[in-house]
């Protein structure tokens, strides 16, 4: 092609290297030759335009140590690369230029380029004072980032500049969230902005810039926490304190500066919901979503209509699956937002389509945590959550989504009271409980709107270059979009292929195709499609994860299956996404995806895995992942704990995730315990039903460190009753009795006295019987408490002794200093305050040196009572205030209310009258958030008592 031979710049750059280096045309990637080549082809890229020396070349391939034909090998790169480039047809032209090469890249082909033009250009925009208009063109630069600079280049220079050009992104994305924070738009930064600060933590400007946005959203608290955050990070890594432009924006913060506030900021009448819970759980919206126009203005029209304003409006889509229902109820809600329902959506999945339906009580569970209360504050029972959801939600503007339901499954309860909010419903059939609801039934997608979604995913001009066979197409696989999204999924991988190939394909399967043409069975036969175009590895990876039952699972769960490699097992993954078999759940916090399978099809999945694999593989592969749970869940329950402290394990063989994993556990244990918390506990069912009695009862005990934490009563319980079954129809005694001692506690905590009693008898006995010294102390200890709640304090004084005895054979120091701590809180009720400081100064010495903090926060609570009894007011308010803050940083709201009410009391005895009032009013707003009526009426009544 000739130099002045000028092709107008594609819309997208062709030339990318702004993440992994890609060639594309048009719609197609083309390959990069690995090794050699690529180095050679991205060093021109990078200094497009300008010369680059062959040394320079070969220390980009070779670093510090090049063979002797180094210079040939680099010529016989650029003669290859000559070759491709001009087969693909790119207006590119290498050409020799003493000492090396120029590679000549027209304007707006090559990304850097164009995101380069976009900076300078966005540059002059701000200069010009129009920030809009910059911060549009900086939007569109940063659009152009894939990932890392030429990310996966296994060239240490290229490493390097790949490492200069990520920190242009970073400038680019700094000055656009100032502008963006100028034009008032902080709450959209929050999410883009707070991530950039998890993966670059000491990069201070960005996390200024998240702080700002976050207090301008009304999260003072939480804008304050990631200074504390930042703070802790920068001193503990590079032993520095935050720059004093982070310092005094936190200052700020703390008193409500003026100046941080936007100029326009105006009271309105959302300014209350603005600061309240917004929960917004709706799946992402399908991007290519297509037709169903007529459809989607019925069911908005009656979701706001006004002819029954008594009543919530309930909106019922039926339809068979695969058809659309989840997609369409799923769009609508993003489409009525803003507008309609500005208070947020709640979403459910009900599992109607499973043979494990989900609980009323446990979505309620869910809904009222979205909804800001806290696990300790939520009722026990189903009605008694019910009556608080819909207090909740009777002066809120919310639409809430039940996904899957099924006949079944007792609506009623999920159903809000107030006109003012909404409900969307997807199932098979009708489920009872719903009257007055307005049905709508889903059909296939009709020949016109199943050719155009089809025209999104392959390109349209695929479609018109063969229009009867993508006509045909469209009627073989019924007009069913899940079917279609299959095959056309694997026509978008293969872009080689022709519609009419595609046909042929599908007419081969013409017998199994008209055999199952209804109902169901026309999904089974579209999968099938996508199955049998894998290649073997990836067909039985397939196979295998249709066993898990998530709907998220981790990658390395998935290497623990086929005991494979983690990289490797991803990529096959990654092709069960692009076919459309796996979908991307989430992504955590270190950027590792999370995938589901969609519920239809895991049952093809399991299908194919029993017609195909022996038993025993799978049982080894479920031992192997559910092994992974557990050794995660240890390390996370040490670092809470500073060890193997307080809890009992068996002799269940583990299966060690890639460090990557453990190292995210160990950062922020409880952290990753709340966000695994449904794997967790769906482990320990899985267990159940394989008979991994020793697995099962090992994960379920090691979990309480979290149930406890943050409150999940219900999944204490139920996931000890689960593992219960098995470790009796095992007949394994020791996994019983651990499981009894833990429920034990469980029902203290509830203060079910008899019942906890029913379970620590014989945990002790059978203890006892196996000579178990920590089960033992763990056991007594609880029946200790259980003593002291009926008011038997020797009784429980002697127990708590025997404890103590028994942990300090076994070497178990938090159980050890747990007990000095009970015991010193009875030598304080009993009038012997010198001892019981004793107690308690060994009990928190022995957390400081472990490393306990939770357990300390226990013991310094206790050291509060014993403060006061001495008359040591300022020390106890100096140590409640410090309580305070862990309180706070920890998201405990129930102990932040009891802190701030006995820091009530404790200026209120110094004589302190403002503090007292300040922390006795913030102890009421706290009790009131929570619905906690007691606490309310202990507080107002010390209140009154103050204000006299």
């Amino acid at each position: 092609m000739a130099t002045d031979e000028i092709r107008p710049a594609p819309a997208v750059p062709a030339l990318r290297i702004l993440g992994p280096l890609e060639i594309w045309t048009e719609d197609t990637q083309h390959p990069v030759p690995p090794g050699r080549r690529e180095i050679v082809l991205a060093s021109l890229l990078l200094a497009a335009n300008q010369v680059v020396s062959l040394d320079t070349l070969v220390d980009a391939i070779w670093y510090d140590d090049p063979p002797a034909t180094a210079r040939t090998q680099v010529q016989i790169c650029v003669s290859g690369l000559r070759t491709s480039l001009s087969t693909i047809g790119l207006p590119i032209v290498i050409v020799t230029r003493t000492p090396g090469y120029l590679m000549q890249v027209p304007p707006g082909w090559l990304d850097i380029q164009v995101f380069s033009s976009l900076v300078a250009d966005a540059q002059n925009l701000i200069r010009n004072n129009e920030p809009q208009d910059a911060a549009r063109h900086l939007r569109t630069a940063i659009g152009l980032w894939r990932g890392s600079a030429l990310a996966g280049t296994s060239s240490r220079v290229l490493q390097t500049k790949g490492l200069q050009l990520d920190e242009k992104r970073l400038a680019a994305v700094e000055t656009y969230a100032d502008l963006e924070l100028r034009l008032g738009r902080h709450h959209q930064l929050i999410s883009e902005i707070g991530t950039l600060v998890n993966e670059y933590p000491l990069r201070e400007r960005l996390r200024g810039q998240l702080m700002l946005a976050l207090y301008r959203a009304g999260r003072q608290a939480e804008a304050l926490d990631t200074y504390r955050i930042g703070r802790d990070q920068l001193v503990d890594q590079v032993g520095l304190e935050p720059s004093t432009e982070l310092r005094q924006l936190q200052r700020a913060i703390l008193t409500g500066g003026e100046g941080l506030r936007l100029e326009t900021d105006k009271p309105s009448p959302s300014a209350a919901a603005e600061r309240g819970v917004r929960p917004f759980q709706l799946p992402a919206d399908i991007a290519d979503f297509t037709g169903r126009t007529e459809q989607i203005d019925a069911i908005q029209r009656r979701l706001v209509a006004g002819d029954n304003q008594r009543a919530v409006r309930v909106v019922m889509v039926t339809g068979s699956p695969g058809v659309g229902k989840s997609a369409l109820a799923v769009h609508i809600g993003h489409r009525m937002i803003d507008e309609h329902f500005p208070d947020g959506q709640l979403y459910a999945n009900l599992g109607g389509t499973t043979s494990e339906h989900a609980c009323p009580t446990e979505v309620l569970g869910r809904f009222l945590r979205a909804l800001g209360l806290p696990g300790a504050a939520i009722p026990e029972h189903a009605e008694e959550r019910a009556e608080l959801y819909r207090h909740l939600l009777s002066r809120k503007r919310m639409l809430v989504v039940l996904d899957d339901a099924d006949a079944s499954v007792q609506l009623r309860l999920l159903l809000p009271g107030s006109n003012s909010c909404a409900v969307i419903v997807t199932s098979r059939g009708r489920p009872r409980g719903l009257p007055g609801a307005w049905v709508t039934t889903i059909d296939v997608m009709d020949d016109p709107a199943a050719l155009e979604l089809l025209g999104k995913v392959v390109g349209e001009e695929r479609v018109a270059a063969e229009p009867d066979a993508a006509g045909t197409l469209v009627r073989l696989v019924g007009g069913l979009p899940l079917a279609l999204r299959v095959v056309a999924a694997r026509l978008a991988g293969r872009p080689h292929w022709t519609l009419s190939g595609m046909v042929g394909r599908l007419a081969d399967e013409r017998s199994r195709l008209d055999e199952l043409a209804h109902g169901e069975m026309i999904v089974r036969a579209s999968l099938a499609m996508s199955y049998d175009g894998l290649d073997p590895a990836t067909r039985r990876l397939f196979r295998l994860v249709g066993a898990i039952n998530s709907d998220g699972f981790p990658a390395w769960a998935a290497a623990a299956l086929v005991d494979g490699d983690v990289d490797q097992t991803t990529e096959l993954l990654e092709r069960l996404v692009d076919v459309h078999l796996l979908e991307i759940a989430s992504i955590d916090r270190d950027g590792n995806p999370h995938f589901r399978m969609h519920a239809i099809i895991r049952l093809f999945a399991r299908e194919r895995l029993a017609a195909t694999e022996q038993p025993g593989v799978i049982h080894s592969g479920m031992c192997r992942m559910i092994g992974g749970w557990l050794r995660l869940t240890t390390e996370a329950h040490r670092r809470v704990y500073g060890g193997d402290y307080t809890v009992l394990h068996g002799t269940a063989a583990t299966w060690e995730p890639p460090r990557s994993y453990l190292a995210t556990a160990l950062a922020d244990p409880l952290g990753w315990l709340e966000a695994a918390r449904s794997n967790l506990s769906e482990a320990v069912q899985q267990a159940a039903e394989l008979g991994l009695d020793e697995l099962c009862w090992d994960l379920a005990v090691s979990l309480v460190v979290i149930f406890e934490a943050r409150s999940y009563l219900a999944e204490w319980e139920f996931t000890h009753l689960r593992a219960l079954e098995v470790t009796r129809a095992k007949g394994n005694s020791r996994g019983t009795a651990a499981l009894m001692c833990s429920l034990g506690s469980l029902y203290l905590s509830r203060n079910r006295t008899a019942a906890a009693e029913d379970v620590l008898l014989p945990a002790l006995a059978t203890f006892e019987e196996l000579g178990d010294p920590h089960g033992r102390a763990m056991t007594v200890r609880n029946l200790a408490f259980l003593d002291l709640a009926r008011g038997q304090v020797d009784r429980a004084a002697e127990r708590y002794r025997s404890a103590l005895a028994d942990f300090a054979i076994v070497g178990d120091r938090i159980g050890h200093a747990h007990v000095l701590s009970q015991i010193g809180h009875i030598e304080l009720i009993s009038g012997a305050p010198e001892a019981a400081e004793s107690h308690l100064k060994e009990a928190l010495a022995l957390c400081e040196k472990v490393g306990s903090r939770r357990v300390e926060v226990q013991v310094r609570y206790r050291l509060c009572e014993l403060m006061v009894d001495q008359g040591r007011l300022a020390a106890a308010a100096e140590v409640l205030a410090e309580l305070l803050q862990v309180a706070r940083a920890g998201r405990d709201v129930v102990g932040e209310g009891r802190i701030l009410h006995r820091l009530g009391v404790v200026n209120a005895a110094l004589g302190r009258a403002v503090e007292a009032e300040a922390a006795y009013r913030e102890a009421l707003a706290v009790h009131e958030q929570i619905m906690d009526r007691a606490g309310v009426a202990a507080v107002s009544g010390d209140l009154k008592s103050l204000l006299g």
